[in-house]
């Protein structure tokens, strides 16, 4: 049988090995859950082609490695401009939720439209390096290619990521899911610890913008921490496709030491 990160069973979805992370040997990396909520929004139907142009994801708690419910809402309805709830649950207590906002699409002629920025190839990357521990999704559900950087060392780093299973079971994953999937290693890519043994620096929290469709298996991320002594931080990232530069990603992060 095909591994995948969900399966899904009616109106529920039941996590693989492979959603969990590395804080808890019971709870997902946020990758996962984060790309299920956004791709709830992101297929909530319309009558005209629309962008998810911004999603934020709040992971109210450790997501579990159990049965999970989602339910989506149309807060505000529009042709131009929508926004959407989806809403995440183990039994009857929310885990986490997710707002996005979706704006029409079409084709116009812009003599004044951005340019294409091209950030190097996926080719050119290296396998990482991961940190020892606990993260099924980071070691085997997710394929990472770094540029510069590295998950062992502390600083800013590059990289390109690939989901190397789908995230649900029989349906095909798209753009938007591989983003958010991708989008919430903008603090493992960048992290300022060298790893995981005496520090965690787990977000809360995961916000993408993007400027048009994602497109393709690869995200490109070009990601920067900043932590305080305050015990609080926040990891930015550029994110782009092969077609170039699509958008940006922020995460604020809880910095404390590892209780391990």
């Amino acid at each position: 049988m095909t591994q995948t990160l969900f399966r899904r069973d009616g109106d529920t979805y039941q996590p693989s090995h492979l959603t969990a992370g590395p804080w808890s040997p019971d709870a997902q990396h946020g990758g996962p859950p984060a790309a299920l909520l956004a791709g709830a929004i992101d297929r909530f139907p319309s009558d005209v082609e629309m962008l998810l142009a911004r999603v934020t994801v709040d992971l109210l708690r450790p997501v579990p490695l159990e049965r999970l419910r989602i339910e989506t809402e149309l807060v505000r309805p529009g042709r131009r401009v929508q926004l959407v709830a989806a809403t995440m649950f183990r039994d009857e207590q929310e885990v986490a939720r997710a707002r996005g906002l979706k704006i029409r699409t079409t084709e116009l002629n812009l003599p004044f439209a951005s340019a294409p920025e091209e950030p190097p190839n996926p080719e050119e990357g290296r396998p990482v390096a991961l940190f020892e521990g606990p993260g099924a999704f980071a070691a085997e559900g997710m394929e990472i290619r770094m540029l510069d950087g590295d998950f062992s060392e502390p600083g800013p780093g590059r990289a390109w990521l690939r989901l190397r299973v789908p995230l649900v079971e029989g349906q095909e994953t798209n753009g938007v899911e591989r983003v958010a999937a991708a989008a919430d290693f903008g603090n493992g890519v960048s992290n300022l610890t060298g790893g995981i043994d005496e520090w965690v620096f787990i977000n809360p929290d995961l916000e993408i913008r993007m400027a048009r469709p994602p497109s393709g298996e690869w995200v490109y991320l070009d990601s920067s921490t900043r932590v305080h002594p305050t015990g609080t931080g926040l990891a930015t990232s550029v994110i782009g496709d092969e077609q170039g530069l699509l958008g940006v990603a922020a995460q604020s992060l809880f910095v404390d030491r590892t209780s391990r």
